[in-house]
């Protein structure tokens, strides 16, 4: 049974000139697709002309065949007013021939520059937790009594100890530091961190002050005045509270806040810097204290600095002399300590805040900003913003002691209270 329907021979071998149409079986339902017209353009119908791909509107009856060259067609020219077609631009983020859309760049660089500012701050805020957490607020400036009132300048005592806490029997030899027990002031300074300029006062250990009357920092019980004393026998008798004590009765100006820091400490933060760079004026030996430098620039290990900030007895005016060079190199330091290429490079940050922070005792109130707002305040000093200078001397006194200036430190306390130039000279 054949259940094809007669189609005048197309199909079958015939040599008809037209070709063969798709064949339909009666009993088979199509369904019928819609068909779409080419992007941008309406399909037109063509009234059952014969199909000719190469027909066009400009040949008269406005049929488009949908025939597409692979060029897409939309307006040109005149946009919606020009009559002939020109390329239309892909939509945002078409996908390329090789798939995908094409990168965002602009979205790119923002996200990672987010991603970058996260990161510095995870790592700024990681470290100073870190570091406020090291920091020994073991001094409580609470127990001093009849305190001066406060000026406009930011002060700070920085103190030098003997202390050999932590050392060994071999660094004590290696460092001539002796085996003292107990702990002593090698050094002390008043640090003025003010508007008008900052200032730095050494205040000679061998000064010839009053202890005034005092409230045991441990005991609580009260002690009278004791007139004619060095100033580093009030470190001595009750450590850093009598210290600030005395030091504010016989200037009259309020410390702020309080450092100290033990030999080791001190050797420990040089070396992690890798050596402070100096310029010593003349050489100098002695034997005491291991020194032994030749005039010129150089660099200083922990060992030589300490040697470097100790010696005085080769020196002609002892005590004064080392306070100087006290102050030379703690700017010098602070100007290698406070710099971008320490404190951004955590390999140079992490072991020079660990050196330091271990051995260095400050007050309970002062914060790690404190601590930075000192460095950097000691870097004015030797970058030409302020000045140092010894406490005004005006002769010596028993026992090999220094006798203050005291009209002169009055008027340097004044200047210094009040947030003013210091004009105040020291005599030696």
């Amino acid at each position: 049974m054949n259940d094809w329907p007669d189609d005048g021979g197309y199909g079958r071998g015939s040599a008809n000139p037209h070709p063969e149409g798709p064949r339909r079986m009666s009993h088979v339902q199509r369904p019928q697709v819609p068909q779409q017209p080419p992007y941008g353009r309406q399909q037109q119908p063509h009234d059952g002309q014969d199909y000719n791909p190469n027909y066009t509107q400009a040949q008269g009856s406005g049929y488009d065949s949908g025939y597409n060259t692979g060029q897409v067609y939309g307006p040109q020219g005149g946009g919606a007013q020009g009559g002939g077609r020109g390329p239309v631009p892909p939509p945002p983020h078409a996908p390329r021939p090789g798939g995908g859309p094409a990168p965002d760049w602009r979205k790119r660089a923002k996200v990672g520059s987010i991603v970058l500012v996260v990161g510095v701050l995870a790592w700024g805020i990681g470290t100073y937790a870190w570091a406020s957490s090291q920091m020994r607020n073991e001094v409580d400036l609470s127990k001093v009594i009849e305190r001066p009132s406060e000026g406009d300048c930011t002060t700070y005592l920085i103190v030098g100890s003997d202390s050999r806490e932590g050392m060994s029997a071999e660094e004590k030899k290696k460092l001539h530091t002796g085996s003292a027990e107990g702990k002593r002031t090698d050094s002390m300074m008043i640090l003025a961190a003010c508007s008008s300029g900052n200032t730095m006062v050494s205040l000679p250990r061998d000064s010839w002050v009053t202890i005034p009357s005092f409230v045991g920092s441990e005991s609580g019980k009260k002690y009278g005045a004791r007139g004619g004393s060095k100033l580093n026998a009030a470190y001595a008798m009750d450590g850093p509270e009598l210290l600030v004590r005395t030091v504010e009765f016989n200037t009259g100006l309020r410390i702020d806040h309080y450092a100290e820091i033990g030999f080791a400490g001190f050797a420990n933060i040089v070396d992690a810097l890798g050596g402070v760079e100096l310029n010593i004026d003349k050489g100098f030996k002695d034997k005491k204290s291991g020194a032994d430098f030749q005039a010129g620039k150089q660099t200083l290990n922990g060992e030589q600095a300490l040697a470097f900030v100790r010696t005085r007895y080769a020196f002609a005016e002892s005590d004064l002399a080392r306070t100087k060079n006290q102050q030379k190199f703690l700017s010098a330091l602070a100007n290698q300590a406070a710099t971008p290429g320490t404190i951004l490079n955590p390999f140079a940050l992490y072991p020079t805040l660990g050196a330091g922070l271990d051995t260095l005792i400050v007050d309970k109130d002062m914060s790690l900003y404190d601590l930075g707002k000192m460095f950097f305040a000691m870097k004015g000093i030797s970058g030409g913003d302020g000045k140092s200078m010894n406490i005004p001397i005006s002769g010596s006194a028993p026992q090999g002691s220094l006798k203050w200036d005291m009209p002169k430190v009055k008027q340097l306390v004044e200047q210094i209270r009040n947030d003013e130039k210091v004009t105040v000279e020291s005599n030696r």
